[in-house]
């Protein structure tokens, strides 16, 4: 990689951690100054945001790192689910995102990715892989059934609750976003942790359609005194995302521009 190249990631990823941890401080922050806010379980899932915007950084870079801090993110996160009785997200992130970090870090190890610095003193990079015709018609096909699904499901509980009153309306808009994104965020967490470099499609399109979920909310009665925060935080992921794309297609080449050797299968 290039003097020039290098100088720009690093200011990149300087700008895009201290704007994510940023926009994370000032959410927590007006959360803090909510009414009847449990502070130290308010840290604890600050310190996890964090670990998710670290993680995330070193993703894009392809630093097997990444896992360390994603366990960190989603234990906290798994913590905070069962502690405010979401069972659902609790179950997801102990039985689906957490074995995925490991998964991840065997997969990665296996292409190449280093955890102790090599002669050159540089943690070494994953070699990255591309999806043929066949997998990406795979995927396609995940996401439509995936999403069809997970919409019959959050469309079954927002009727639940306009039948009881507790819920004035239904907002189809609002939901397909929502089964849109949990989608894309299973299949990109399988293409992240297997080193796909497709991968970065799938979190541009996460991000996209997050901002647009958070948008939709701030324009909305339901919004909140930090909703802004939070599609200023998902731009930030959508900035580090493009770079991420950037970077994993340089990856998935050797040095001389050639595609790097593809092994068969998915492991």
């Amino acid at each position: 990689m290039g003097a020039k190249k290098k100088s720009f990631n690093f200011w990149f990823n300087l700008f895009i951690l201290v704007g994510m941890v940023t926009a994370v401080v000032i959410v927590n922050i007006f959360k803090l100054q909510q009414p009847g806010v449990q502070v130290v379980k308010q840290i604890v899932i600050a310190v996890g945001a964090v670990m998710g915007v670290i993680n995330t950084v070193l993703s894009a870079n392809g630093n097997i790192w990444t896992f360390l801090f994603g366990i960190l993110d989603v234990g906290i996160c798994a913590y905070t689910n069962l502690d405010s009785g979401n069972m659902g997200q609790f179950l997801q992130h102990t039985l689906y995102f957490l074995p995925m970090q490991f998964v991840g870090m065997w997969q990665w190890h296996k292409r190449g990715a280093g955890i102790s610095r090599g002669e050159n003193g540089k943690t070494a990079k994953v070699r990255a892989r591309r999806l043929t015709s066949r997998q990406w018609f795979a995927v396609a096909l995940c996401f439509v059934l995936g999403t069809a699904l997970v919409y019959g499901i959050l469309y079954w509980i927002d009727m639940s609750k306009v039948r009881a009153g507790s819920l004035a309306e239904l907002d189809r808009a609002k939901l397909l976003l929502d089964a849109t994104v949990v989608t894309l965020n299973i299949l990109g967490q399988v293409l992240m942790s297997l080193a796909y470099a497709d991968q970065w499609y799938l979190w541009n399109l996460v991000n996209i359609f997050s901002i647009m979920l958070w948008t939709n909310r701030l324009l909305s009665d339901q919004a909140s005194s930090y909703t802004v925060v939070m599609v200023i935080k998902y731009s930030f992921y959508l900035l580090n995302s493009i770079n991420g794309l950037r970077i994993w297609l340089a990856l998935s080449k050797g040095e001389d521009g050639s595609q790097a050797p593809q092994r068969s299968g998915c492991c």
